[in-house]
């Protein structure tokens, strides 16, 4: 156990190094089949770069925001705190990696919610009147800073890390042969060349539920949730649970708008590792093959291309 737990130790000391120098692939530019409008005639994407964001839409989100806008979507970066006239202005409404100011340079316990009451009344109130909301929360500090809206949505974050504990790797594969990518519209596309069977992920948090939900990425049996005090920072007595059952991925309706919630950040990345040709990191991996059309079907159903099937939530 001694050696299986310093070696795991190692590796996420190593991934932290790595993590730590990612900028943006700029040359990443995957095929898109049929892209969902004409150029820039689809909804308006707001990218969150008001709350000390990691990833934004002109840096290390950038492939993330080209991407959508080769599909036909008006993507801007938004600047603003959010409140009811900000958010008018959005479809779709991406918060990917907030932090509190306390945590900018500090990840450690305790971890500030990124965003006051105000704004998470702001956010719930605008998506149960027809909004859709992209949350995104890595691992910690990232899902305690966000864990207020979140449970505004009956989401509750793991303020920690995921690992699988066998395999002794940080990078997860959720797979449409063994469920843990769960079935579902995102999971088909609108067309079969737009069927996802595989999706990575690059370690982030796990999360459970309150809510009635549709899951997308179910964390297996043999995944451990770790909660240190300090990011990347472990021990023998690091507090550890089972993740078992706990999702990376799932979507629910919340009144007349629509949430989909993420542990992970990276999959919807293009990185690089200080900018190295042999260090690709997100959806440039070649692990990753299929997240880029992932990334496009999810938000396909946050505009309502894709048929739901699943329950509503409350609001």
């Amino acid at each position: 156990m001694r050696v299986l737990v310093c070696t795991l130790l190692l590796h996420l000391a190593l991934l932290a190094d790595a993590v730590a120098q990612q900028v943006a692939d700029t040359s990443f530019n995957p095929e898109i089949m049929s892209p969902a409008y004409p150029p820039a005639a689809g909804p308006t994407v707001l990218i969150d770069e008001a709350h000390h964001n990691f990833h934004t839409a002109g840096g290390r989100y950038l492939p993330f925001a080209q991407l959508l806008r080769r599909d036909g979507y008006v993507v801007e970066p938004s600047r603003t705190r959010f409140a009811r006239a900000a958010l008018v202005e959005a479809d779709i409404l991406v918060i990917s990696n907030a932090l509190g100011e306390e945590n900018v340079e500090d990840w450690s316990l305790p971890t500030a919610s990124a965003f006051d009451s105000a704004e998470i009344t702001a956010v719930r109130d605008w998506v149960a009147e027809g909004g859709a909301l992209f949350l995104i929360a890595d691992h910690m500090p990232m899902p305690g800073a966000a864990e207020e809206l979140a449970a505004a949505f009956g989401i509750l974050f793991g303020n920690g890390f995921v690992f699988d504990r066998d395999e002794r790797e940080s990078i997860l594969v959720f797979r449409r042969a063994d469920n843990s990518l769960a079935e579902h519209p995102i999971v088909r596309g609108r067309f079969p060349e737009e069927r996802v069977d595989s999706v990575a992920t690059f370690t982030g948090q796990g999360f459970r539920c309150e809510s009635q939900l549709e899951p997308l990425l179910v964390l297996g049996s043999r995944t451990v949730l770790l909660l240190p005090e300090v990011a990347w920072e472990f021990s023998e007595r690091t507090p550890r649970l089972s993740a078992s059952g706990m999702l990376q991925g799932a979507v629910l309706r919340y009144g007349r708008g629509r949430v989909a919630v993420f542990g992970e950040a990276a999959m919807f990345s293009a990185q690089r590792a200080g900018g190295q040709e042999d260090s690709a990191f997100g959806m440039n991996s070649p692990m990753a093959a299929q997240n880029p059309q992932f990334l496009l079907n999810v938000v396909h159903w946050l505009s309502g291309l894709l048929d739901d099937v699943g329950t509503t939530g409350g609001g």
